[in-house]
């Protein structure tokens, strides 16, 4: 009796309780080659860590997610009993155990991906000075369409990355005609704005784009991939050489993932406003099946909500981010996909804290609008939709 209760008194170890725990939520980001600080992955690299665990945890900072309403396929968050498992194991100064197997937790392992593009050669990026973003042209040679089911973006110094956009340029396009392909450059304010097609998104946190076996992103013959680069310095020089692993579907699928926004480039935010707010909204050209949401601010984002507002003007939160932050860009992939009809509104609100008591805050006294660098500001409220296999962007939106 003495034994049990002793047993049933013990603190949890980590190779019993606590590295399954780590292995769910944490390794994904915290392993060799990702954005987290530190590895995760072996009693010696996480013993060190243990109080910071344990107060990251109990604050709700880690894992990262921000989402208040919503359910969504890819919530890390970690469950009371997790949490309590954690206190308990550093409280006990972080007691190791007996060492034992895990096969089940061990990542599904991938088949080789079928084509591997990579810039020609890294681009330097400054300690301090904010680069502009960055463009390059990479001219794969597609003879017949592909259709993507998995796309994993690969940053080489991902601290330096605050987003990389891939984006499909179709054969004859004239967005970006007059740059020269497999170098960087930059481009002019009117040169970046292009209704191109998103193949995939990096931002810290994401990780790769991966879709359900009847669904696939089209890749018309003879397109160009171009990748758009946001570098954020972080105070020492690197460089970054960024390769973009695709994984094609053997056989066509039922559906096109395709990639809309909602955008409000006419921001005027007042010098030190605490809460300032902007709306905007549309309708979708034919029916679709919602899939995800990546909203976009920039460092005075405070939130982020998308809405579906019904004809009779009911509004249903779709989803809703508070607090925003700008250093975790997450993607929200809806736990159950959401068929929409043709004239369905989607609204997006956001609110922005240009005061002096927002530590992010380059500049509470400037009158901020929209542009590209992160001392500027930005709306756009990025979602996923899936349309019959068909239908190209171009034609969804020609749809009558």
């Amino acid at each position: 009796m003495l034994l049990l209760a002793a047993a049933m008194l013990a603190a949890p170890d980590y190779h019993s309780a606590i590295a399954p725990i780590l292995e769910r939520r944490c390794t994904g980001c915290h392993r060799k080659g990702e954005i987290g600080p530190m590895p995760l992955e072996t009693y010696r690299e996480v013993r060190p860590w243990a109080r910071a665990i344990r107060e990251a945890v109990l604050r709700k900072k880690m894992p990262p997610w921000f989402a208040v309403s919503g359910k969504f396929a890819n919530d890390p968050s970690l469950t009371k009993e997790e949490i309590a498992l954690i206190e308990q194991w550093a409280d006990a100064k972080a007691p190791e155990g007996k060492p034992q197997p895990r096969p089940a937790a061990k990542p599904p392992q991938l088949p080789a991906a079928d084509l591997i593009l990579s810039t020609p050669a890294p681009i330097r990026i400054p300690a301090k000075s904010e680069l502009e973003y960055q463009y390059i042209i990479l001219q794969p040679g597609f003879r017949e369409e592909r259709w993507v089911t998995r796309a994993d973006v690969r940053p080489t110094d991902r601290r330096a990355v605050h987003h990389l956009v891939v984006y499909v340029r179709p054969p004859g396009a004239s967005w970006l005609a007059t740059h020269a392909p497999n170098q960087f450059f930059t481009a002019k304010p009117e040169e970046g704005v292009t209704t191109a097609d998103i193949l995939a998104v990096y931002t810290p946190g994401s990780g790769p784009m991966s879709l359900p076996a009847d669904m696939a992103r089209r890749i018309a013959p003879g397109s160009d991939i171009v990748l758009q680069i946001h570098y954020n310095p972080y105070g020492r020089a690197s460089q970054d050489q960024p390769q973009v692993h695709l994984w094609f579907a053997k056989t066509k699928p039922r559906y096109n993932v395709l990639t809309l926004q909602l955008n409000q480039p006419r921001l005027l935010i007042p010098p030190f406003a605490k809460d300032h707010a902007e709306t905007v909204s549309g309708t979708l050209p034919g029916d679709a099946l919602l899939l995800s949401f990546l909203p976009h601010l920039h460092l005075r984002g405070k939130s982020f909500e998308y809405r579906l507002v019904a004809p009779g003007g009911r509004i249903e939160s779709l989803l809703k981010v508070e607090p925003y932050d700008f250093f975790w860009q997450l993607q929200y992939r809806l736990e159950t996909p959401r068929p929409l009809k043709k004239g369905a509104r989607l609204q997006a609100e956001a609110h922005w804290d240009n005061s002096a008591s927002n530590p992010r805050n380059p500049d509470p006294s400037a009158e901020v609008t929209y542009c590209e660098p992160s001392r500027c500001e930005m709306m756009i409220g990025f979602f996923d939709v899936a349309v019959p296999a068909d239908m190209d962007k171009e034609t969804y939106f020609l749809r009558r």
